[in-house]
């Protein structure tokens, strides 16, 4: 298949046909948005078989992870659906008026939400359903009464294509106005940083690399008028071993482990990348069975060249480094999907050198050996913002173990106590966001009915007549 890279002209009539579908569709009540999002789940899993064959072809993902993620997939389009259903995006705060002189008197103040208008959604690679063309960013936007246009990902364009064909199909049959869905395609520092710059998209979100996600947000606050960019950006995702889990269970944890370290070939975004493991016998216990388990997966190909070519410059650098003793190094030519990779090196050594806080995307890992609780809370402090920090054996509140997690806290957006990284539920109470470099905005999510936060901007309407009030509830 061949496609055509967006043109300026064209980019520019599809933005402008999303700031005219809004006018409508930002008013829109709660039955049509939910129609749209279930229409759109139901026209997903119709082309299924079609879907799912592309997707293979295009991320050598295997069509079990892949229908596991449209169903996923679909499952956001509808759980959004029954948020707007609920009311969620037409909640307000009626503030009745106080007779009396301020601060105790106050007049009649009722906090509304609105949605902002055309959002531009940028598809990740790793995900190319869950968080690509009607992933999760895509359906918060529609649910919010925000008009969307994707900007498809090259690693999947093909399938990319495919979906904005469903989309646009079902918002013809439903008779909702073209704009309300709208896909451009090519580089992304051509197109992508035009598209966060047109002066009529009010946001934009975006998964993907720090550099590309810096860039883009450079792009969205130097316009005339700035706009919120959400991104999530790069995230090494701490894992701090306590003696108590290591002297409980530690073969059992270093077999999951592996399992996190390898899934997707390393390719999620909350791929655990640091392993934070004490010294003394039982940690180099965890650390050989460790290896031994990420000797024996058998990883698949990256998604795609750039990547791969990432993952080897970046295990190339750690096998180099003089503080690092090499745990696990096999290599695999690049025609072969790559080969786990496991380092390890004191807290000391780590600290002391910031290059070894970043990510290697891939199936790589780096062990960092601390002497206590103490240290373990100068790594992750070390590391900064990160989307999650696992910490196993915080069963019992000791001071050591509540500072942990308070510093835990401090850095991650999601604190696990149980279980891996990987796998990030859909639902209320999800935090998907942490300090930068993990996202742009720590106090959202990109994952989760909060999501549709993002999209929706409050207002005060003060003294409001009868009717504006009466309408309250309601899109206005």
């Amino acid at each position: 298949m061949t496609f055509q890279d967006t043109t300026v002209s064209q980019l520019d009539a599809i933005v402008n046909a999303a700031s005219n579908a809004f006018t409508t569709y930002g008013a829109s009540p709660a039955a049509t948005r939910a129609a749209l999002l279930r229409g759109l789940a139901d026209a997903l899993e119709s082309q299924r078989t079609a879907l799912v064959a592309l997707a293979d072809q295009e991320t050598h993902l295997g069509t079990a992870r892949l229908n596991g993620e449209l169903d996923r997939t679909s499952f956001q389009l509808r759980g959004f659906a029954t948020q707007v259903e609920q009311g969620v995006p037409f909640a307000f705060t009626d503030d009745p008026a106080v007779a009396g002189a301020p601060p105790v008197g106050h007049p009649s103040l009722m906090r509304v939400r609105v949605p902002l208008g055309p959002v531009a959604m940028f598809s990740a690679s790793n995900f190319p359903f869950a968080f690509s063309v009607l992933g999760g960013d895509t359906a918060a936007a529609l649910a919010a009464g925000c008009p969307v246009v994707v900007k498809a990902h090259r690693g999947h364009r093909a399938l990319s294509h495919a979906v904005a064909d469903v989309a646009r199909g079902v918002v013809a049959a439903q008779g909702l106005p073209t704009g309300v869905f709208g896909m451009v395609d090519g580089r992304g520092t051509e197109v992508g940083v035009s598209l966060v710059q047109h002066p009529l998209i009010a946001a934009a979100a975006f998964t993907g690399s720090v550099r590309g996600g810096l860039a883009l947000e450079k792009a969205a606050q130097s316009r005339p008028r700035p706009i919120p960019f959400f991104g999530e950006l790069g995230s090494v995702n701490p894992l701090v071993a306590l003696p108590s889990a290591l002297a409980a269970k530690g073969a059992e944890l270093a077999q999951g482990l592996a399992g996190s370290i390898t899934m997707g070939c390393g390719q999620f975004c909350t791929s655990p990348g640091v392993i934070v493991v004490p010294q003394g016998a039982p940690g180099d216990a965890f650390v050989a069975q460790l290896a031994d388990a990420l000797k024996a997966s058998t990883p698949h190909h990256m998604l795609t060249a750039q990547m791969r070519a990432g993952f080897d410059a970046g295990r190339a650098a750690w096998a180099a480094h003089p503080g690092l003793t090499t745990v696990l190094g096999e290599t695999a030519a690049e025609s072969q999907p790559p080969r786990p990779f496991l380092a390890q090196i004191n807290a000391a050594g780590f600290l002391a050198d910031p290059a070894l806080h970043e990510e290697v995307f891939g199936p790589a890992a780096l062990v960092v050996r601390v002497a206590g609780t103490a240290e373990a809370i100068q790594v992750l402090q070390a590391i900064g913002g990160s989307l999650t920090v696992t910490i196993w054996g915080a069963d019992e509140p000791s001071e050591e173990v509540v500072a942990l997690v308070r510093a835990a806290s401090q850095v991650a957006g999601r604190v696990l106590f149980s279980g891996y990284p990987t796998g990030v539920a859909v639902s209320a109470g999800q935090q998907h966001g942490g300090p930068f470099p993990s996202s742009t905005q720590p106090g959202s999510t990109s994952v989760g009915w909060a999501a549709m936060d993002r999209f929706l901007r409050p207002v005060a309407l003060q003294d409001a007549p009868g009717w504006l009030a009466a309408r309250q509830g309601q899109p206005c």
